[in-house]
């Protein structure tokens, strides 16, 4: 969310803002406030507000401070103000009429500021600045150290150095009270510096380190939001969400701020739905209420026992409780037609028996898959009901089910086993016990087959010719060329 200026370089580094005193959009400075009124010219003999509101650490802090020279600052100037003990140097964030709006705001009263501002900073100031700045992360790590050896249960977060080096301020969280004493003395010994502890919330925490949102933007304590309400869990009940504290947890660890963002609206159009609606008796049983679907206007309901939920319409609901009142049961439900389209695009009707809180079963995939293992597992070595080998044919079965069924044959089931290949000739000489050795030669010369199959009788249905040409019926009494 960065502005224009904001871009990479052309050596592919940040760019960076180039001087315009930070972004309008609030990326580039936290807690930014948009001046829509510094190019309103003002009058002749007219002075500005003289209050300005003055951002330090990127926004992190602002304080109002008193503006009593003869300088005309606007947005984005960096100017040197009075500090605890010495001088601080900080950005000018908003001037004019809107600072009394900020004023209002923040409960602060135009008499109680009393800080000044001295004047433009100079090069040498800044620079002084920048060094002192640039030893606010290793303060903070020796810092969190520190309160480790002394068993002090706190988080410290941020360390804010003033500009002349005189002072520290320590952003600490704690959940009880801490008492920090020793913790100042042993500050003040290292740092050389006065300390300051400030507490601070776990909100204003994350405000301060900054993030993205689940919702890809970033985060409202942190860009725009200054006061921070109170989140309880009935504001996500009022708007049908469910409890789960993992989603509804901000990076701070506390409920979302934005649960109060459409609070008033689900309020308002939950104020036409009957009230004590949790149970309608019928003649079926006791319907129990499940949620009420606030942007149909719908209640479902579902029986004791019954996955099946059925959608009423408010009207619906408030005809079965006048009966119920009367001491009267109503005869169904009657829920209402919900339409919903197909693949086609084609509307359908749906009588509401669907589960519709969001959540998908995959228990007919399960289910498919598990009547495939079944079926795959059942079918080895068998063969399929109606399909008959090809009597006298050409063809020769696959590998893969020649040997299925030559397994088959080794346990003793020979009902399967694939009929020898044999002439006409053979086939009419069967009966014979000439024709035994034969058989048992063609086993031997095939390989692993087992027994033969049992004679059946032929049938009177003409065999298919080969692919050799027609051939000529064998003669009565000619022997099978084997023999």
């Amino acid at each position: 969310m960065g502005c224009g200026n904001c871009g990479s370089g052309a050596s592919g580094k940040p760019g960076g803002c180039k001087g315009n005193g930070g972004c309008s959009t609030g990326g580039c400075n936290r807690l930014n406030v948009y001046d829509w009124l510094n190019a309103l010219p003002l009058y002749d003999g007219a002075k500005p507000y003289s209050l300005i509101e003055v951002s330090f650490n990127k926004g992190s802090r602002k304080e109002f401070f008193r503006n009593n020279t003869n300088y005309i600052l606007e947005k984005g100037n960096w100017i040197t103000v009075e500090g605890v003990g010495g001088i601080d140097v900080g950005q000018v964030s908003l001037t004019g009429e809107l600072v009394k709006l900020q004023l209002k705001k923040a409960g602060v009263r135009e008499s109680d500021v009393t800080k000044r501002v001295l004047h433009p900073s100079t090069e040498e100031e800044l620079e002084v600045s920048c060094k002192n700045k640039g030893t606010e992360a290793e303060v903070l790590i020796r810092s969190r150290a520190i309160a480790k050896t002394l068993n002090l249960d706190m988080k410290l977060c941020e360390v804010e150095v003033q500009a002349d080096g005189r002072k520290g301020t320590f952003f600490y969280t704690a959940d009880h009270r801490v008492d920090f004493r020793e913790l100042i003395r042993v500050f003040a010994g290292d740092f050389k510096m006065k300390i300051e502890m400030r507490q601070i919330g776990a909100r204003q925490e994350s405000g301060k380190v900054g993030g993205i949102g689940s919702c890809g933007r970033e985060l409202c304590c942190s860009t725009w939001l200054t006061d921070f309400k109170s989140v309880n869990t009935t504001a996500a009940r009022y708007q049908n969400l469910s409890i789960n504290q993992t989603k509804l947890s901000g990076q701070c660890g506390r409920l979302k701020c934005c649960l109060n963002y459409e609070l008033d609206t689900y309020m308002d159009a939950l104020s036409v739905f009957p009230s004590h609606a949790e149970s309608l008796e019928t003649m079926s049983g006791i319907a129990h209420l499940q949620k009420k679907d606030i942007f149909k206007n719908l209640m479902w309901y579902s029986y004791h026992g019954n996955n099946k939920q059925y959608p009423l319409s408010i009207e619906r609901v408030k005809e079965i409780m006048a009966l119920n009142k009367e001491g009267k049961k109503a005869d169904e439900l009657h829920p209402v037609e919900l339409e919903k389209r197909d693949a086609g695009g084609n509307v359908k009707a749906d009588m509401g028996y669907v589960n519709d809180v969001g959540q998908i079963s995959l228990r007919s995939l399960e289910r498919g898959k598990k009547k495939k293992k079944r079926s795959s597992g059942s079918g080895q070595g068998k063969q399929p009901q109606g399909a008959r080998p090809a009597s006298g044919g050409a063809g020769k079965p696959n590998n893969q089910k020649g040997q299925q069924k030559q397994g088959r044959q080794k346990q003793g089931d020979r009902s399967n086993a694939p009929r020898p290949k044999t002439d006409g000739a053979a086939q009419q000489a069967r009966p014979n016990q000439q024709n035994k050795p034969n058989q048992e030669k063609k086993t031997q010369q095939g390989g692993k087959q087992g027994a033969s199959r049992p004679n059946k009788p032929r049938s009177n249905k003409p065999r298919p010719q080969a692919k050799g040409g027609p051939q000529k019926p064998p003669e009565s009494g000619s022997a099978s060329p084997n023999t």
